[in-house]
């Protein structure tokens, strides 16, 4: 059995939530983040439009728009005042990990890398199972980019200008909590390769 995993986030910490598509970041965010922790998951924006939109059209003719208002709802919630921040991006790319850290250099956040790993068989059930399985093409290029950064982290590699990066698996991922903390520099994960007793 698996203990529970506190991941404590300092006052203006950006935590990015990783992966490729159909990992579980929706639902891994959904049970960690505790209390009045903020979280931006492009699935609020997806529901939102969702609602407006005909239940006809297909999620691929109104995606870029999803992934377009997200990124708008990141960038202005990290400029503001306030405390860390939790939020989802697959970041496989290297660009997309480059803006970020920029985000965070302007923001004066640090930013977290908390990379969820699963195999490609498992992401792609996860689409299915969700409804929203994107073309294999393009998940292929995620899975592609993902196995460089897998290979990365394994060897304690943090992207250039974040502060931390860590991995963890899905047997962890009903343990883990995103809690505040006051005290600066306390983050406590159990690293990914360690297994329950």
């Amino acid at each position: 059995m698996t203990d529970r995993i506190a991941l404590q986030l300092d006052r203006r910490d950006l935590l990015v939530v990783a992966g490729i598509p159909g990992a579980g970041k929706t639902t891994l965010l959904s049970r960690a983040a505790t209390g009045t922790l903020p979280v931006l998951d492009s699935d609020q924006v997806r529901a939102r439009l969702r609602e407006r939109l005909p239940a006809a059209l297909p999620y691929r003719f109104y995606r870029p728009l999803v992934h377009g208002w997200h990124r708008a709802r990141v960038v202005r919630a990290a400029l503001a005042d306030g405390g860390p921040l939790v939020v989802h991006e697959p970041s496989t790319r290297a660009t997309t990990r480059g803006l970020l850290a920029l985000l965070g250099l302007l923001s004066r956040r640090p930013v977290r890398l908390l990379w969820l790993d699963v195999s490609p068989e498992d992401a792609r059930a996860g689409q299915v199972a969700r409804g929203r399985v994107i073309r294999r093409h393009s998940f292929a290029r995620h899975v592609n980019r993902a196995e460089k950064v897998r290979r990365e982290l394994r060897s304690g590699w943090v992207p250039a200008g974040w502060h931390s990066a860590r991995m963890v698996t899905r047997e962890f991922t009903g343990a883990l909590r995103f809690v505040t903390d006051e005290e600066p520099g306390r983050v406590r994960l159990l690293p990914a390769e360690r297994r329950a007793a």
